[in-house]
């Protein structure tokens, strides 16, 4: 089994923000505790004794408004935490990947995005299990998410494409469940799931390469396409992302 841990960046109402991000980390079940602990030692450090407290919210260490993180004077600082934070999947085993879509809201004015995004990425995992299964061993996958209010409708929505197929005429054979939901609080990959999210939102709203930098060789490729990464926009036929210029 495995698990695709996912969270959205960015606001669908702000008209200030070019972009909505969903995004994640999908991991094998063996290998959830090993992540978690990586995460967990990170929270050790800011919180010795008391790490259960901390919990990781990208935005949040970013402008360091809050507590713990208005401790951190420093923007560096905190964006160093937020790096680290990314960096434990050097380390990882390659079978944990990253997957991610960017939307440019303006190209899509009249579509429901996080029912778009989360099309695009239910189908992307699902492809990614079929391609990693093997006649003996046919892989299966969860996506769990961040409780949000759009709990019931993805919910629906991942239930009609298992049985009725994607707008690509695509079934999800691979992901027997509908998604679940859980409180970010407990569990620590659902954290990560949000600062891949949010570096992958910061990439393409505001140019700034410096958290996508550390996880983009983790997102899933094979033979030299960028399947994990999507940037889904009209506005830019020639955009050299790497989503879309392994594409061309």
């Amino acid at each position: 089994m495995h698990l695709l841990y996912l969270d959205d960046s960015g606001s669908i109402a702000n008209k200030n923000e070019e972009y909505f991000v969903l995004g994640g980390v999908c991991v094998p079940e063996t290998s959830v505790y090993w992540l978690s602990n990586q995460l967990e030692k990170i929270a050790t450090t800011i919180a010795p004794g008391n790490s259960r407290q901390i919990e990781f919210h990208a935005s949040e260490i970013f402008s360091g408004r809050r507590f713990p993180w208005n401790n951190y004077k420093s923007r560096d600082e905190r964006a160093q935490i937020l790096k680290n934070i990314l960096l434990v999947l050097q380390d990882a085993h390659s079978d944990i990947v990253v997957f991610a879509c960017a939307i440019h809201k303006e190209s899509f004015p009249h579509d429901d995005l996080m029912s778009k995004a989360f099309e695009d990425l239910s189908s992307r995992f699902d492809m990614y299990l079929h391609r990693i299964s093997t006649p003996k061993h046919y892989e299966k996958g969860l996506i769990i998410l961040d409780k949000t209010t759009y709990e019931n409708s993805l919910q629906e929505l991942a239930k009609s494409f298992r049985l009725e197929g994607n707008r690509w005429g695509s079934r999800l054979k691979h992901i027997p469940e509908v998604p679940f939901f859980v409180d970010s609080k407990a569990s620590r990959l659902t954290q990560l799931a949000d600062h891949i999210a949010y570096a992958v939102f910061r990439r393409y709203n505001a140019n700034d390469l410096n958290y996508f930098n550390c996880i983009e060789n983790r997102f899933d490729q094979s033979d030299g396409v960028l399947h994990g990464l999507a940037h889904l926009q009209t506005n830019n036929p020639h955009c050299t992302c790497p989503a879309c210029i392994t594409r061309r």
